[in-house]
């Protein structure tokens, strides 16, 4: 490696989304930031994707490069946009806003080549945008979105057991963070899934990530699962037989945790300040109220990851797909988290 800062990689996402086009309105907002960053997928999807943007709408889109190199990162070009090529370029586009195994295959075959080179240190971070989880099944990928097929990508890497890269899915957006308990299952099993050991695994996680920049423990609340966090057990007994002890044991470690609080409140106490981050029972529970306050903001980050890793906290967005009108707002904060992150110190 060369004394150029790794580039951070933006995988290209669900091509027949919005994904390609985010990414190319994104770098027309910052084309300082180009000389940092190289896209991951398809060629032809990309500049499909940047033809119907100039004719319908005024930005200064960048010019896009093939980035043929496999060695050291050279640096790229304000206004230029570097594209890695993953396999051959397609030749019959998935067509828009319409779910298809080809157009999953395209999108899970970026957010390989992309972690593959993060996960080599060739990377710094990466940057995913939206795919759609029934596209990625249909294209026989056997993980529901990116954060399940992240971890196993990590963990193959690794050569260990998924279950040995515990992961969780933070989202955020300007004054909430909120950590997920569980992700991307039926709302039954995820009911389930809200054990001792696997609500003390989250706020672990969530402690280690969010202090690893400063060193100050973050303040934790932690959600309870039921209305009123219970009543004492009047409306289930969650929080007095699995919630609890998970929040004493993590106290007993030295962090800086509390609950379990009503999550009719908690959220709203974290926006005063109470809390710097909740940890959530589900994932609905703990999405809605970022969603509420700004999808235009959010976004998600991986934890518990060996890299780096954000997305903007929405979809792919079929009925705005080919329109030109998507908001690349939420990839920006994206982009700008996984700048913070992987700054140097």
């Amino acid at each position: 490696m060369n004394n150029i800062c790794p580039p951070l990689l933006i995988s290209m996402g669900d091509p027949a989304g919005i994904g390609p086009e985010i990414i190319l309105s994104a770098a027309a907002r910052h084309p300082e930031r180009l000389s940092d960053v190289l896209v991951v997928g398809d060629w032809a999807v990309l500049q499909a994707a940047r033809e119907r943007l100039v004719s319908q709408t005024d930005l200064s889109l960048p010019v896009l490069q093939e980035w043929v190199g496999e060695g050291s990162w050279d640096g790229g070009e304000n206004g230029v946009l570097r594209v890695v090529q993953t396999g051959s370029p397609a030749t019959d586009l998935p067509p828009m806003g319409r779910i298809s195994a080809g157009a999953g295959q395209l999108a899970a075959d970026a957010i390989a080549a992309a972690a593959r080179r993060v996960l080599s240190g060739w990377s710094r971070g990466m940057i995913t945008a939206p795919i759609h989880k029934e596209a990625l099944a249909a294209a026989g990928i056997d993980h529901p979105g990116h954060t399940e097929y992240l971890q196993a990508l990590a963990a193959d890497h690794l050569g260990c057991r998924i279950d040995q890269v515990p992961v969780r899915m933070m989202l955020s957006c300007p004054g909430l963070r909120t950590v997920l308990v569980s992700i991307h299952v039926a709302l039954q099993k995820a009911i389930d899934l809200v054990t001792t050991d696997r609500v003390l695994e989250t706020i672990r996680i969530t402690d280690r990530c969010l202090r690893v920049r400063g060193g100050e423990r973050p303040r934790i609340g932690v959600a309870g699962l039921n209305p009123h966090a219970g009543e004492g057990g009047l409306f289930g007994t969650e929080e007095l037989r699995v919630i609890a002890p998970a929040v004493e044991a993590a106290r007993a470690e030295g962090i800086d945790v509390s609950g379990p609080h009503p999550p009719d409140t908690v959220f709203m106490r974290a926006r005063q300040g109470a809390f710097d981050v909740v940890v959530a029972m589900y994932h609905d529970q703990g999405l809605i109220p970022v969603k509420l306050l700004g999808l235009e903001h959010g976004v998600n980050t991986t934890l518990g990851l060996p890299f780096v890793r954000t997305s903007p906290d929405h979809g792919t967005a079929f009925d705005l797909a080919g329109t030109g009108r998507a908001d690349p707002s939420s990839l920006v904060a994206a982009w700008d988290a996984a700048l913070d992150m992987t700054a140097p110190p």
